[in-house]
């Protein structure tokens, strides 16, 4: 008998999006066409910066903005290994090498104490993300990367609408990075888009990202050869109408988390996620558990299997890049084993990700406790701690 299971993440999808993406499929430009321009424009608003550029994941739009600002190989980026999309691999793709420094054990972000000590000469930028929604200490990464002539880039992936000293997230990186894919609150299935405030930069961004029909005709154009990295016209048909219904569809998962925390209070050793004194809002991109130190990865994996076999998708939240093989066995600044990131590894090992999404009721919230409680006793490990 097949048991009918609570996603992760499910994406919502109403008659905005089939609107706007059957508008696309009735038109003859598919690809760089103004629906594209439309999504750039109003995400811009949205965020609070003067350009957005519309490109093919996340990871793709570091790789560019990297690219955009003269970093390959011989530089060297700070960031972290904790992360959820690995956004930081792009660092790795353009030659340069990431150097991995620890979190903050509460934020999960890149520490900015922690990051100073990695600093080199060859060191050139940091890349810091707002993990699960919490925006990282963009005050101290400010003064850090300002005080050492760095490139600042916000990775903004996890965390939509969050809000950290008055700012909406996304605004604090000399570029920052969002990313479209599940379980993003605006999902396009792929896609991502990057923002900045600089003239001179978007021009860099706009080039590397794609050759356009425009540039057919240009002699000029093939200086540097470009990525095709673009959006598609039905991709960003679907993220206009993502980011309209966004406020509303934030405000609904609030309510979940909500429904979280009051089912949570009576999960022994279990506190309400962290949130910094600078913090004005958060968004959690999932609802993330940190298990005690009794548990190991092995019994969280045996949790994540018997939380499937009751109907309930759950998954680590992060598989932290310097435990991966490559990174281990990096000949350079990345090649960082097991006890050296302490934070990262403790947290990397407990953190277990519960669904978080719109279309979760509160009798779907409380079975989610209920079947946690129960698969924490059932692995012997005793209770669950933040």
């Amino acid at each position: 008998m097949e048991v009918d299971v609570i996603s992760l993440f499910e994406p919502e999808c109403g008659e905005r999006e089939l609107a706007l993406v059957t508008a696309v499929l009735q038109s003859s430009r598919w690809g760089d066409g103004p629906m594209v321009e439309s999504f750039e424009r109003a995400f811009a608003g949205w965020a609070g910066r003067k350009h957005a550029v519309a490109v093919g994941s996340g990871t793709l739009g570091v790789w560019i903005a990297l690219r955009a600002m003269g970093i390959g190989p011989g530089d060297e980026v700070i960031c972290t290994s904790h992360t959820w999309h690995q956004v930081a691999q792009a660092i790795t793709l353009t030659g340069a090498t990431p150097v991995f420094a620890d979190i903050n054990y509460w934020t999960g972000s890149l520490s900015p104490e922690k990051a100073a000590l990695k600093i080199t000469p060859n060191t050139r930028a940091m890349l810091a993300g707002n993990t699960n929604g919490h925006p990282a200490a963009w005050e101290p990464l400010r003064k850090l990367a300002d005080a050492h002539g760095l490139k600042l880039i916000e990775d903004s992936t996890e965390s939509f609408g969050s809000r950290y000293q008055g700012q909406t997230v996304g605004t604090f990186g000399d570029v920052s990075v969002f990313d479209f894919s599940a379980p993003s609150a605006l999902c396009t299935g792929e896609g991502g888009m990057l923002v900045t405030d600089d003239d001179a930069l978007v021009h860099e961004l706009r080039y590397l990202r794609q050759r356009r029909l425009a540039d057919r005709s240009s002699v000029s154009v093939g200086s540097r050869v470009p990525l095709q990295a673009g959006m598609s016209e039905m991709t960003a048909a679907l993220g206009l109408a993502q980011l309209a219904g966004l406020d509303d569809r934030l405000a609904a998962r609030r309510q979940v988390v909500s429904w979280y925390h009051e089912q949570m209070q009576s999960f022994e050793g279990i506190k309400p996620p962290y949130i910094g004194q600078d913090v004005d809002e958060v968004h959690w991109m999932l609802y993330v558990v940190h298990l005690g130190k009794r548990f190991s990865g092995s019994a969280r994996a045996q949790m994540i299997d018997d939380l499937l076999s009751c109907g309930i998708e759950t998954a680590p939240y992060s598989h932290p890049l310097h435990q991966q093989f490559y990174y281990m066995n990096a000949g350079d600044a990345a090649g960082q084993r097991r006890g050296v990131l302490i934070d990262t590894d403790r947290i990397g090992d407990r953190a277990l990700a519960l669904p978080l999404h719109t279309l979760l009721d509160e009798s779907q919230v409380e079975y989610i406790v209920k079947t946690l409680k129960d698969t924490a006793s059932n692995v012997g490990a005793g209770a669950a701690i933040y």
